[in-house]
């Protein structure tokens, strides 16, 4: 079907600002806090190519009345408007994206580019099918924009690796995130210096920039100690050979993924660092899995390759889930169906993971927010 032309008129306008954006407008950074001015949040859950997509998954710190909306670009590609939080591009910190495919198969989503247009931020997103192929599938989304320091023990550092540099930076103890590539293709090591405690504490997410090719990425290993956080990050392509790409990483503890100064009050992390471990059982160290109402997390398996998470308590909609897959293999992991909230329960089943196609026990972090 030919789309109509005002539509690819709109689409090709959205994409040349994007593009000029983003190669113009964005300088690499490696300080993180600045001035504080007014965080900038969003989240949503994209069910659909065009129009509005589920209203019960969407929030951010925008006007009442305003809501997310979606266009459809080439097969697999969707452009998500977040109203009102676009971040200049003047300014040194664009913030920071993530998304997380759900689907029944091996399937993932990436970031192909973002950045503001007019007051609204606008992610341009694709996915894929192991091998390459593109594919619209529903996924979740986050976009943050910080500045400022936090109260400890509260901590929040992110960052957006272009391909060749820091093109957004922020760590909230004002001090540097740096990243250095690996000879190996594929591997860099990031230090958010000064942040988090010098034990295993928090939740990382990273979510592949690409818009060129097929390309995801994870947490390879992490490294606390008394300097901050060191984290190795690994990115692979369609199929699962190691890949230099773009990508962006999120590292959070007993704050939101979304940040901000005043935290919502119902937000929960784990780390599903025992796969194979049936369950139902809490992770371990005390400092990977936190519940911002005091209740607990549990995982358990739900079939191979297949995880049950449950967020006890603290489920408000509307609200997201984010998921990363760990670990040195190119293992990736999505949503097998969206997260239940009911009850005050949340409810993700499952978490799926998968490597050459094929179902695979994978470590795995797993961050939930509600906007409230």
């Amino acid at each position: 079907m030919r789309r109509p032309r005002k539509v690819l008129a709109r689409l090709l306008c959205i994409t040349a600002m994007l593009t000029a954006m983003l190669t113009g407008g964005l300088t690499a950074a490696a300080t993180g806090a600045q001035a504080a001015v007014p965080d900038k949040w969003g989240f949503a859950f994209v069910d659909t190519t065009s129009g509005i997509p589920d209203p019960t998954h969407q929030a951010g710190s925008w006007s009442a009345g305003s809501t997310v909306t979606v266009s459809p670009g080439v097969i697999g590609e969707v452009f998500v408007r977040f109203p009102g939080i676009g971040v200049s591009p003047s300014r040194v910190d664009p913030g920071v994206a993530h998304v997380t495919a759900m689907g029944q198969t091996a399937v993932w989503c990436q970031i192909e580019k973002y950045g503001a247009v007019g007051t609204d931020e606008i992610v341009a997103v694709r996915c894929y099918t192991y091998g390459g192929r593109p594919v619209f599938t529903p996924f979740a989304i986050t976009y943050a924009s910080s500045t400022g320091p936090l109260p400890s023990p509260a901590a929040l550092g992110y960052l957006y690796w272009d391909g060749s540099g820091l093109a957004a930076s922020y760590n909230s103890t004002g001090s540097a995130n740096t990243v250095v590539p690996s000879l190996s293709p594929g591997v860099w090591t990031v230090m958010l210096n000064g942040l988090g405690p010098a034990r295993a504490s928090g939740n990382i997410q990273v979510t592949a920039v690409d818009s060129s090719v097929p390309a995801h990425c994870k947490v390879s290993t992490w490294s606390p100690s008394s300097s901050g956080q060191k984290i190795s990050v690994r990115c692979f392509d369609a199929v699962d050979a190691p890949l230099n790409t773009g990508w962006t990483l999120t590292y959070h503890n007993e704050r939101a993924v979304t940040g901000g100064a005043i935290p919502p009050r119902n937000f929960a992390y784990t780390f599903d660092n025992d796969p194979a471990n049936p369950g139902p059982y809490t992770p371990v160290p005390a400092g990977v899995t936190f519940n911002s109402v005091g209740s607990f997390n549990e995982i358990q398996t739900a079939g191979f390759g297949l995880r049950l998470v449950t967020f006890h308590k603290v489920g408000v909609l509307p609200d997201d889930v984010q998921v990363t897959a760990y670990g040195r293999g190119p293992a990736f992991c999505n949503l097998l169906a969206r997260w239940a909230t009911y009850g005050n329960e949340v409810t993700v089943r499952d978490v799926a993971c998968y490597e050459g196609g094929r179902p695979v026990e994978s470590a795995s972090m797993v961050t939930y927010v509600s906007a409230y």
